[in-house]
């Protein structure tokens, strides 16, 4: 891999690569039935893949070009600072136009042989929202409560329902409500990320959600969005197993609430943190710091919560097809 692909991939923060095949697992999980043939459906996941992934960059890319100065400022993003110097933002613009392009083939060519034409304005939705989160002048994620439904329809629902109406439009009443737990779920997982750049947030005036509430009521926040989400998306797993008539395979299900108390004993630690730090009159630098360090854990939660929620939907999709 060239110097410059890796920093493009850098700035394209690969590592959102896992993910985004979660959100794809799941929509297929959902959405796939037999009869289905082995070509057919691999075809559709590599291109719905494709499209979900080159979206997601050019959302990437649009948050680290305008996030720049506030980048600056946080020592923990100086390699996405620094990848950004060295590639340069003018080429990334044009790199973004480019993949715009490649995506609006890709998706025109999947209409066409789909003939599933909900798909284009799902895509055209998910990429308009993605980039303006970050670009001006609407800049999303610095409009209080407008920045979590934004992420929420951009991360979750969106790619799911993309991947999903690739293969049916038959949507039943436990796929809705495992669509509903999921965004409550990507945004709970989430919230430890902005409490991590809300002091930076803060001091530039960006009005996000986090900001918007403060740092102990956003910790208590994300307890409650993750909980509930997991419980509504294994309600709908347990349930939908059981109309498949393989219920035993829902001890795969206790994956769930395992990695799900785990990580909300971390959410607890800030949260008690952020009480302390609140009642110091935010005079204790040393509590601002450990806000920050634990919070910069965050990438492991998200990724140990979306492979969990990765591992259940192949264990959905094999009661369909393997059992």
């Amino acid at each position: 891999m060239s110097n410059s692909t890796k920093t493009l991939s850098k700035i394209s923060r690969s590592e959102f690569l896992l993910p985004n095949l979660g959100s794809l697992i799941m929509g297929l999980a959902w959405g796939a039935s037999p009869p289905l043939g082995l070509f057919d459906a691999i075809i559709l996941v590599l291109l719905s893949f494709s499209i979900i992934n080159i979206s997601s960059a050019i959302g990437a890319q649009a948050n680290t070009l305008y996030d720049y100065q506030l980048d600056q400022k946080d020592e923990r993003k100086k390699g996405l600072v620094q990848a950004l110097d060295t590639f340069g933002s003018k080429k990334v613009k044009i790199v973004m136009i480019i993949e715009f392009l490649l995506t609006l083939v890709l998706v025109s060519i999947f209409v066409t042989l789909q003939q599933k034409w909900i798909l284009l304005p799902l895509w055209l939705l998910g990429i308009s929202l993605g980039v303006v989160y970050s670009a001006p002048p609407l800049r999303l994620k610095a409009r209080s409560w407008i920045a979590p439904i934004s992420l929420m329809l951009v991360l979750a629902i969106f790619p799911v329902l993309f991947a999903f109406y690739t293969f049916t439009f038959k949507i039943n009443q436990f796929f809705l409500l495992a669509l509903t737990g999921l965004p409550l779920t990507v945004y709970g997982v989430i919230i430890p990320t902005e409490l991590r750049d809300y002091f930076g947030d803060k001091a530039m005036g960006i009005q996000t959600m986090t900001v918007h509430l403060g740092l102990s009521k956003s910790a208590l926040l994300g307890i409650f969005l993750l909980s509930i989400g997991a419980f509504f998306t294994g309600t709908a797993l347990l349930l939908e197993l059981s109309i498949n008539q393989q219920l035993w395979l829902s001890i795969f299900l206790l994956a769930l609430p395992a990695s799900v108390l785990f990580v909300l004993k971390k959410f607890k630690q800030l949260y008690f943190l952020s009480k302390k730090y609140e009642a110091s009159n935010k005079n204790q630098a040393g509590l601002r710091e450990k806000i920050v360090d634990l919070s910069s854990e965050n990438p492991k939660w998200i990724m140990i919560i979306t492979q969990t929620y990765s591992i259940l939907s192949i264990i959905l999709l094999a009661s369909k097809f393997i059992l």
